[in-house]
C-alpha cells in the first residue's frame, strides 16, 4: 500500500512519491488514495500502524500516529476528525498566554489561581489537538499554531513538580512528540530542555523518598508522576529516562495495586473516581512504552500485581454490574469539602461514563477492553479518534 512511508538517508521520508521531513515540512501525501484506489480507514490503519518506524523524518513517536489524510478525504472524514478540525481552526489566530506556575490540586473553584490554571490548562491541550491536525491535513498554519505556544510556555513555565497541578503537560509533550522535527530548532531545543528538566526534576523527587514508599508517592500522584517521566523519556528517546520510566512504573504497580487489582486509592477514598484517575495515567505510560515494543499491560510487580489486574477489577462496574456510593468512607477531607460544596461526582453512585477515556485508552493496549469502552462511551474523545495508535493486539 502506497501510504507507507520510506526515510531517506538524509532524514527526510517519502509517502506516495511526495517528500517529507527536513526537506520538506508537509505531512506524508498517499499516492494511491489521490487516485481513488484506497480507503480512507484503510489508509489511516495502516499509517499507523508504521509511521512509529519514520523517526528520522518525525519525532520518536508516543502513542500517537495522525496519519495524514487527502485534501479530498478531509470532507468526508470521520465526525470526530472533523470535530477537532473544527474546533482547531476556530483558535488559528490565537495567542498564548502562559503561566509560570499552575494549580489547582487542594483547591475549588473561584480559590487562588483555579480558575486560571484551568483555562491556561486548555492551551496544553490546544497544542495537542493542534499537532494532531495538522499531522493529519499537513496544513502548516496548525504547525505555527503549535511553534508558538510550545516556545511560549517551554520559555515561561516553572516546574514545581506537583503532578497533581502538573498533569496536563501529557498534551504539551505530545504536541512536541508530534511536530518535533518540523519545529523551528529554537522552539525544538527549547521543548526538549524543558520535558528533559520535568522529567528528571520528578525522577530525583521519586528517587529520593525513603522505602517503602508512602502517602502521596504510592496514591495517584505517583502514577502521574510515572506517566509524565515516561511520556517524556520515549518522546526524547533517552535510555537513562526510559530506563528510570519503567522501574518507576513498576514499582508504582507494586505499592499501588494488589495482586487481586485493588488499588490503594480505591482504600483512601473509597471513590471509583480516584480509581479511574489513578490507573489512566499508567495507561497512558503503558501505551508510550507499547509503541517502542514494550509491554507493561502484564508486567508483573513483585507482589504478582499488574496494570490489567486492576483494570480487570474496574471493569464491572463500567459494565454496570456493579454499582459504588461514592466517597462515603474517604479518609481525605477534602473530598468532604467539595461534597460540600456542590461539585459533581463527589456523592451519590459513581457514574461509569466518568470512565469512558480511560478505558478507551486501554482498548488500545488490549483489545479486551473495547467493549468496555464501547459500552461506556461509543466513540472516545476526538483527539484521541485523531490519535490512532497501533491497534490493539
Amino acid at each position: 500500500m502506497a501510504c507507507l512511508p520510506t526515510v531517506q538517508r538524509d532524514g527526510s521520508s517519502t509517502l506516495g512519491g511526495e517528500r517529507t521531513g527536513p526537506g520538506r515540512r508537509h505531512a506524508p501525501v498517499n499516492a494511491e488514495a489521490r487516485r481513488g484506489g484506497v480507503s480512507l480507514a484503510a489508509c489511516l490503519i495502516a499509517c499507523a500502524g508504521l509511521l512509529a518506524h519514520a523517526g528520522a523524518a518525525r519525532a520518536a513517536m508516543n502513542f500517537c500516529a495522525a496519519p495524514a489524510m487527502q485534501t479530498s478525504e478531509r470532507t468526508s472524514a470521520a465526525p470526530p476528525v472533523q470535530a477537532l478540525m473544527k474546533s482547531v481552526a476556530a483558535r488559528l489566530g490565537d495567542q498564548p498566554k502562559p503561566l509560570a506556575r499552575l494549580h489547582t490540586e487542594g483547591t475549588l473553584p473561584h480559590e487562588g489561581i483555579y480558575d486560571q490554571s484551568v483555562e491556561a490548562e486548555q492551551e496544553l491541550e490546544l497544542m495537542r489537538d493542534a499537532a494532531l491536525v495538522w499531522r493529519a491535513t499537513g496544513d502548516e498554519r496548525y504547525l505555527r499554531l503549535v511553534d508558538r505556544f510550545l516556545l511560549a510556555w517551554a520559555t515561561t513555565y516553572r516546574p514545581s513538580f506537583n503532578p497533581i497541578d502538573e498533569t496536563h503537560f501529557d498534551s504539551m509533550i505530545l504536541a512536541y512528540d508530534l511536530t518535533a522535527s518540523a519545529l523551528p530548532v529554537k522552539t525544538r531545543n527549547a521543548t526538549a530542555a524543558f520535558i528533559t528538566t520535568l522529567a528528571n526534576g520528578y525522577v530525583n523527587q521519586v528517587d529520593a523518598q525513603p522505602r517503602p514508599l508512602r502517602g502521596t508517592y504510592r496514591n495517584n500522584w505517583e502514577s502521574h508522576r510515572v506517566k509524565l517521566i515516561a511520556m517524556a523519556a520515549f518522546t526524547l528517546d533517552d535510555r537513562k529516562l526510559i530506563n528510570a520510566a519503567q522501574r518507576l512504573f513498576v514499582e508504582q504497580i507494586g505499592t499501588n495495586i494488589a495482586p487481586d487489582g485493588a488499588t490503594v486509592d480505591f482504600a483512601e477514598r473509597d471513590a471509583l473516581h480516584y480509581v479511574a484517575y489513578d490507573l489512566q495515567p499508567l495507561v497512558e505510560a503503558a501505551l508510550s512504552a507499547r509503541r517502542h515494543n514494550r509491554n507493561w499491560l502484564t508486567l508483573r510487580a513483585p507482589n504478582g500485581a499488574t496494570l490489567a489486574a486492576a483494570l480487570d477489577w474496574l471493569a464491572p462496574y463500567a459494565l454496570g454490574e456493579k454499582t459504588h456510593e461514592e466517597f462515603v468512607h474517604s479518609s481525605v477531607p477534602f473530598d468532604a469539602k467539595r461534597r460540600e460544596a456542590g461539585l459533581p461526582g463527589y456523592s451519590g453512585e459513581w457514574d461509569p461514563k466518568s470512565s469512558a477515556q480511560l478505558f478507551h485508552l486501554a482498548a488500545r493496549l488490549s483489545g479486551r477492553y473495547a467493549i468496555v469502552a464501547q459500552r461506556v462511551a461509543a466513540m472516545p474523545p476526538a483527539w484521541l479518534s485523531v490519535c490512532l495508535p497501533l491497534p490493539a493486539r
